[in-house]
């Protein structure tokens, strides 16, 4: 993975497509957690409520650690600590295969919680020095990896663990070791090319056209924008097989098929964001990604089984655009601190699924799993506090590369 100077976007793009394939298989292993809930939840005799909380155990670690770990690179870059997260990925799947009590299935998730936080930030970072001045599309194509990874979990889980069992997942480990090895070459590139991750960490402060004010305005916006994807995000990666089985009565297996669908779209959305936020700005992506899900989230409770995947299927696909932009808006907003505002973000997201999750387990094992979703049909209508966003476009690409610094593309 060297670079030169006739070669940067070929180089560029073969840098991005191993960080992806790695969020690729990061990802992957973290979502069987979410698939097999209908495994565990039979074994060990669990409510919607502890379901839950197995989603806040890793999301939690990963949420609060993942500011911190983003703002210590930030000083200090370590082009090897990729290999460190997934490490604890691995040895947070292993014991998902052998834990023999709730609470160990919960320390597991808190270990591949902590191999997340580590890896988020990192990658992003790399992502955007890969980028070429294109950090929409760099960011897109970083996410798009780990979005088609959380969309494989249930599909794995269907055709593998829940037919041999909860033993099964420790196989999984292999894919971590696999991702271990992309990721060490990963971090060679990363340590040739420190230089300018320390030059775009120190350059830093607020946006230069905008009163401290506005921005800080701005970041809580795209924090309750966050919120509101990923809570209602959380009502389907956690429970919209038990809402398609208590609703439709689909098998398990028929049920994680759906699940699968859903997230393919998430992960078909996230592409589009990032290149189509450079190419028009990042706030119309937003606008049209959170509230334009709005209708098809509204209608979706109402729907049959075969309007239901369709339903599903348009919201994800749409909500999903919003992430990637919303990632560089806020790396705009406050320049030169990327893996500081990628670790808070990311974090902040993880903390909403987790938080979202227990907090809907609740509200499912008091009201009923259908109500769940009446509920949060109305969660995406925050995306009209999009329109109190500044419009930071600056004629595309070019415009792109002044935030990253002038030694960006070598």
């Amino acid at each position: 993975m060297s670079s030169n100077s006739t070669g940067e976007s070929r180089t560029g793009f073969r840098v991005l497509g191993a960080i992806s394939f790695s969020h690729f298989l990061n990802d992957t292993m973290q979502s069987l957690i979410l698939a097999i809930y209908p495994l565990l939840k039979g074994k060990f005799q669990l409510n919607f409520a502890q379901i839950g909380l197995i989603t806040l155990s890793y999301q939690l670690t990963a949420s609060l650690l993942q500011p911190l770990v983003g703002l210590y690179t930030d000083h200090h870059p370590k082009p090897y600590s990729l290999t460190l997260g997934m490490g604890c990925t691995l040895v947070g799947l292993l014991l998902l295969g052998v834990a023999p009590s709730y609470g160990w299935v919960l320390l597991a998730a808190a270990l591949v919680g902590t191999g997340s936080s580590i890896f988020h930030p990192e990658s992003s970072r790399v992502a955007r020095m890969a980028s070429g001045g294109r950090h929409g599309l760099a960011q897109s194509f970083f996410q798009v990896g780990g979005n088609m990874g959380t969309a494989m979990g249930p599909l794995a889980a269907a055709l593998i663990v829940i037919p041999h069992g909860q033993g099964s997942v420790a196989w999984f480990s292999l894919a971590a070791f696999v991702a271990i090895l992309v990721l060490w070459q990963v971090g060679g590139w990363y340590k040739r090319h420190q230089r300018l991750a320390t030059q775009s960490s120190t350059r830093w402060g607020l946006h230069p056209d905008l009163p401290a004010r506005r921005v800080i305005l701005s970041v809580i916006i795209l924090l309750i924008l966050v919120f509101s994807k990923y809570f209602y995000l959380a009502s389907f990666s956690s429970y919209f097989i038990f809402y398609l089985m208590r609703r439709f009565h689909l098998t398990v297996q028929a049920a994680q098929v759906h699940l699968f669908l859903f997230l393919f779209a998430v992960a078909a959305g996230t592409f589009l964001g990032g290149p189509i936020g450079d190419r028009i700005g990042r706030k119309k992506v937003i606008w049209i990604s959170i509230l334009g899900t709005a209708p098809f989230a509204l209608a979706l409770p109402y729907a049959n089984l075969a309007w239901t995947g369709i339903l599903a299927f348009i919201a994800g696909f749409i909500l999903a655009s919003a992430f990637a932009a919303i990632i560089v808006f806020a790396q705009e907003l406050i320049p030169g601190k990327v893996g500081t505002i990628s670790g808070f973000f990311f974090g902040f997201a993880f903390g909403m699924g987790g938080i979202g999750a227990a907090v809907l387990g609740k509200l499912a094992d008091r009201h009923g799993i259908v109500f769940v979703y009446h509920l949060c049909s109305y969660l995406p209508l925050l995306g009209i506090l999009t329109a109190f966003l500044p419009d930071l476009r600056r004629g595309g690409r070019a415009a792109a590369r002044q935030w990253a610094g002038p030694d960006a593309s070598k």
